[in-house]
Order: C-alpha cells, then structure tokens, then sequence
C-alpha cells in the first residue's frame, strides 16, 4: 500500500472484485481506490500442477489455482453465461430485465479486452430437440446463452484488464486482510503484514476461498448471516462422443433432475467438451475440477463435468461449509487427494484398483488415486448421482458405461448469505458485499454484474 487512507477499498480481485473497481474507476474518475488481494497478480499467479512440475497437489501456501488476480475463475475454462436460471440468486435483489442489462455490459467490457463474439444457445431448433428429448425422461435443460472463453483465452483477458487497472487504481497482492473493524464514518482494515487502511466505502469480494473467513467478520461486525447450501458430488468423466450430440449445439448443458428415490435435486455442472479434470485447493482440502480449451492443439479426447446434490440444512446445524470440507478431507485421507473409480466398479461395490484402471477404456486426463467412492460419499449422495448418471444415459447412451470415471469429491462451496438491499449494501452504511464470497452468486457473470451494480450504488452517492 501506499498510503493508509482512500475513498474506497475493494476486497479481493475476482471477477466480482474486478468488476467493481472497474466500473468505479470509469464513473469516478477521481475516486482514490484501493484493491486488495490475497493471492499473486496474474503474472505470478502459477500451480506445480498446470505446470506439470509435480502430479498432484502440494499443498502451496496459497493457491495459484485458488486465489490471486482474477480468482477461483483465472484458470477456468471461462463459461459466461446470459441467463439469469442459474448462476446466483441475483434476482431476489433486482428484476431479471436489470440483471440482464448487467451481464450484457461486462460482456461488451470483455469483449474489449478480447473475448470471443460467438455465442452457444438452448433456443436453436436442435437445442429446443435436445430439451424435448431430455423432457421425457423428467430431465429438465436450463435455457441459457453461453460463451466459452477457453482456459487459455480467459487468463489473457485477464491479463489486459489487470494492465488497464494497475494503471488506474492501486492494487496491491499478496495482502491479505485479517480483519474489518468499523472506524466513525467509514471501515479500517488489517492486513497479513500488520498494515492499515481506512476508506469511507468497502466493497468485500472474498470468493469463495475467503468465504469461512468473511462469515467470521461478519460475525464479529453483528451482521446478520443466512445459512446458504452446499452442493456434494463427483466430476464424470467418459468419451468425448457420448455427449457430443449434445454438447456442439448447446456447449455448456446443465440439465436438473428430481430423484425418485428421495426427491432431491441433482444436477450437471460446468461441463468441458474435450476437456481436462484438475484438482484444486480450498483451505487445505484438495476437491476436483474440470476445464477446458478452445485451441484444438490443447484438447483431450474425453468430455467432464460434474454432478452435484444440494444440500440445504435446517436448524440446528448451521455449518455447510464445514459438512462439504469434512466430506472432502474423507477423499484427501484416502488417496492422498482426489479419488477416481469407474461406475461398473462402483455398481458392482468393487474398488476401482491400479490393475483395474489399466483395463479402462476411458484414459484420465487427471493423475488420481483409484479407490472406492462409497467409503467417503454417504449412500444418499451416491444413490443420487447413480440415478442421475442412469437417466443421463437415455439422452446420452454410453454415459453410464462401466469405464465411465467418476473422480472425488467436488463441493461447490456457497458463502453464508448477508443480509443486503438491493444495492448489495450490508446493514452497516457503505458496507457492500458482492460476488460468490457474499453468498448472492456462483459463477462469472452474476458474480461481475454483481459488482458493477455495487460500484453504480456508489458513485451515484458520489
């Protein structure tokens, strides 16, 4: 930092945070602003992994993959999606007309900076025919735009806004804040190092890396918490020809579906045609992931993505986050990380074994330890996913082979919510939070459109 006092200070450089000194900066030119971050800038932003320097995760102190400039989505294949379906809960706060206007314009931002123009669609006449066929077996295909950016494309996007920003505003990295105390007419933070800032607006964009930590502020500030859910499952991975049919129309396809058997909800997530499984670090637990490229040299032969049951809890418990981190250690202490088996072993309640995996037809593109899902997933969670994968299988025959791989666990972890006006303001005055570390989004355009509407709130206060 170069100072200890400015107009604003934003926590965290994920999209939401990005965004949010972005547009400030662009309304407010004279604004004094601040951005903090926890993780390298971009440049520096590296994982042994992607580097192929080491085969699995060594616990780095912070996670390149994780955090720094540009977030938990900086090494992810970059999906935009238009729709206001999935992707948050932006629309309990404004009308789906406002929230769309705001994906547009951080598309149209990205777009400047080099993103693509083309657009995948569920309204295409073969789209509305893969809904159809997905309707009969109570599948239900969330309609939606969606850019696929690429994992590489989305890191030089990245890259250009970080110059254009490091030009306009201070941002420092590798800052962790340790706490948030209000000071008279404004907020004081602390930093890793022992230093200090203070501002008259704070925008808190934590992510989801930062998200027990900031419940814990808040908790200390007298702000009022929402139980949010977490969402537990496995990444699938399998040919890249069963979900062809499917994925060249509508790239990005997340259908929903109601168990039978319990009635809970399943769905797929984040699905990576010719993609990669990676593994990824949150707070010491190493859970799966998936990307995947847009250049064809980069490419694998096999298609991922996830399938993931809500959890939602009643009281008395009021700890999902730690229930999905405690599911997730169960895999860490079995296999030393990420855990992968084949379904027909599965089904069969045989281990998935190194001989055994050398049988696969379907090659990983992720270095795991074969083993056993069902000695970490509770039975409820694996029933699900088990009907999911068989319901899939009559859209998408060969979805259910036996050398179809599951890896896990993937949790997908949602803040605790804050209670928030329409502006995203908190109940403390120019307190603002935004993004997926408040618990409102959990994805990149409702997370940016997010923080364009809090940077807006601002500067129409002036």
């Amino acid at each position: 930092m170069k100072k200890n006092i400015y107009d604003t200070i934003v926590i965290g450089c994920g999209t939401a945070g990005i965004f949010a000194g972005y547009e400030l900066k662009k309304l407010m030119p004279g604004m004094d602003i601040l951005m903090l971050e926890q993780g390298k800038d971009i440049y520096h932003r590296l994982c042994p992994i992607v580097e192929k320097k080491v085969p699995s995760c060594i616990n780095c102190n912070s996670c390149g993959i994780m955090n720094g400039f540009g977030g938990a989505g900086a090494f992810s294949d970059g999906k935009y999606n238009f729709t206001t379906q999935f992707g948050g809960w932006l629309n309990e706060y404004l009308d789906n007309g406002k929230i769309m206007e705001l994906i547009e314009y951080v598309d149209a931002v990205n777009v400047s900076f080099g993103a693509t123009l083309q657009r995948f669609s569920t309204n295409s006449p073969e789209a509305r025919e893969i809904s159809k066929r997905a309707l009969s077996h109570d599948l239900h295909l969330l309609e939606a735009e969606v850019k696929h950016l690429g994992t590489e494309n989305n890191k030089k996007i990245l890259t250009k806004i970080y110059d254009y920003l490091s030009e306009r505003v201070e941002i420092s990295c590798e800052s962790g804040v340790v706490s948030i105390e209000k000071d008279n007419d404004g907020y004081m933070v602390t930093l890793s190092n022992g230093k200090q800032a203070k501002c008259r607006y704070l925008i808190a964009a934590p992510g989801r890396s930062g998200a027990e930590w900031f419940a814990s502020q808040c908790r200390k500030l007298g702000l009022q918490l929402i139980n949010n859910q977490v969402d537990i499952g496995v990444r699938v991975e399998l040919p890249a020809r069963v979900f062809e049919g499917i994925t060249d129309i509508v790239y990005e396809s997340k259908f929903l579906y109601r168990t039978k058997q319990y009635g809970d909800l399943v769905r797929t997530f984040c699905m990576n045609p010719y993609g990669h499984v990676v593994s990824e670090n949150v707070d010491g637990i190493i859970t799966v992931n998936g990307h995947s490229y847009t250049d064809p040299a980069y490419r694998s032969e096999n298609t991922n993505f996830a399938i993931l049951v809500s959890n939602r809890f009643t009281k008395p418990f009021n700890e999902p986050y730690q229930y999905g981190k405690r599911i997730a250690s169960l895999s860490n202490m079995l296999g030393g990380g990420i855990l992968v088996q084949r379904f027909g072993d599965l089904i069969k309640g045989k281990r998935t074994n190194e001989h055994r995996m050398a049988q696969s037809f379907t090659k990983p593109t992720l270095k795991a330890t074969p083993g056993d899902l069902s000695l970490v997933l509770t039975k409820r969670h694996l029933d699900n996913i088990i009907e999911m994968i068989n319901a899939l299988d009559k859209i998408a025959p060969g979805t259910a082979n036996y050398d179809t791989l599951l890896y896990g666990v993937e949790v997908k972890f949602y803040s605790s919510r804050l209670l928030l006006n329409s502006e995203f303001e908190t109940e403390l005055p120019g307190f603002y939070a935004v993004g997926d570390g408040a618990g409102i989004t959990r994805g990149l355009s409702q997370a940016a459109a997010s923080g364009v509407h809090a940077a807006r709130a601002i500067a129409n206060r002036g």
